[in-house]
């Protein structure tokens, strides 16, 4: 087993890239979105609406699948790590858009129209008083988000990137064994027990009377 552990941790540089990528690109992005979609401008909102609907709506195998394979028909091109980074990247933007936007959704109006009149400008109001609340509403949510992140790392094996649910795949079908993907299995609970035990550090770090 520790011989099989060494050869999966081979591919380990992939799915850690893939998630280190998605989460620093799409949580940014998922507060943009949230911001659209919650836009007066109707245009805007729609646009956003559509976003979220296309990129929720349909599985994300299948959006890295058009992405990589299907996107080359019309002259655009991706090498395999870009074109997971992109789909990852825009498919977590969509969810994360949708946690923030109900966070935000979820403030009083009276604390912003307070904050007004006592000259706040939007920046100070949207940083100081709306983003910290909306943190600490969401973060459970982001929390299952970013756990989900972990186990979908190993879609990337339909473009043929070797992270390690295919290094395990790959020695499965050499050695006729199911070993490989019990240490996967291992792995993947490792990651989540250590992301879960940092939410929850985060969580009660966070906990104050509003």
């Amino acid at each position: 087993m520790g011989s099989y552990f060494v050869q999966i941790m081979q591919g380990f540089n992939v799915t850690l890239s893939v998630f280190v990528i998605t989460l620093v690109l799409s949580l940014p992005l998922g507060v943009v979105v949230a911001i659209i979609r919650l836009s007066k401008i109707c245009v805007f909102e729609k646009i956003a609406e559509l976003y979220i609907w296309i990129l929720r709506g349909t599985p994300l195998l299948l959006q890295i699948i058009f992405i990589y394979f299907g996107l080359p028909l019309i002259g655009i091109k991706f090498d395999r790590l870009n074109a997971v980074y992109f789909a990852f990247v825009f498919n977590y933007a969509a969810y994360f858009g949708e946690i923030f936007r109900s966070g935000i959704q979820s403030i009083e109006r009276g604390q912003t129209e307070a904050a007004n009149i006592l000259g706040f400008t939007p920046f100070q109001i949207n940083t100081k008083i709306i983003l910290p609340q909306v943190i600490k509403r969401t973060l459970p949510a982001i929390g299952n988000e970013v756990i989900t992140l972990v186990k979908d790392t190993s879609l990337v094996y339909i473009v043929g990137a070797s992270e390690i649910l295919k290094m395990a795949k790959g020695i499965a079908n050499r050695d006729a064994t199911l070993v490989p993907y019990i240490v996967v299995g291992v792995i993947y609970l490792v990651l989540t027990y250590v992301i879960t035990k940092l939410f929850d550090k985060i969580e009660r770090k966070v906990q104050y009377d509003e």
